[in-house]
């Protein structure tokens, strides 16, 4: 029994961080929201900057968030706080989750695989010039099945690093 004690605490001390991409991510939204540059940032902008890192968040939620975490009366936010706040948020994000709907983005159709129009479209979207080619290239990489896709089961494998 002693020694079930012993393992839980260990494990419950072992603490995930962030990746220095995610927190170099962090840093970009607050200072590309704190418009006027004064190390703070409003309502308005930490929801905006909260949306563009991928949280739906409500009114409601960002209010209470601006309440507890106020150190001044201002109404703003700083720096350091947003980080704690974020940082939780992103560490409690499931990744399945996180990469199905990354796989929606791209399977606007609806078909349940990403194929050669998909990708095309995703990579036209993102500025990027790539021949049909080097996209079905990409999909020929991953397509262990031979149909010339990518289905949801195969995307989570790839982007989840089992493959």
């Amino acid at each position: 029994m002693q020694m079930a004690e012993v393992k839980l605490g260990k494990r419950s001390k072992k603490r995930r961080e962030l990746t220095n991409e995610q927190k170099e991510e962090l840093r970009e939204a607050f200072d590309l929201f704190d418009s006027d540059k004064d190390g703070v940032i409003d309502y308005h902008e930490l929801k905006v900057a909260m949306k563009a890192l991928g949280f739906d968040v409500k009114k409601a939620e960002v209010l209470k968030l601006l309440k507890d975490y106020d150190r001044d009366g201002s109404g703003n936010m700083y720096w350091d706080d947003f980080y704690d706040i974020l940082k939780d948020k992103m560490l409690e994000r499931n990744p399945e989750d996180e990469v199905q709907k990354a796989f929606t983005l791209f399977d606007d159709d609806g078909t349940g695989s990403i194929n050669l129009r998909n990708l095309r479209r995703v990579a036209r979207e993102l500025g990027e010039n790539m021949s049909d080619e080097e996209l079905r290239a990409m999909i020929d990489e991953f397509d262990t099945s031979g149909t010339g896709e990518i289905d949801l089961n195969r995307f989570m494998s790839i982007m989840l690093g089992d493959s």
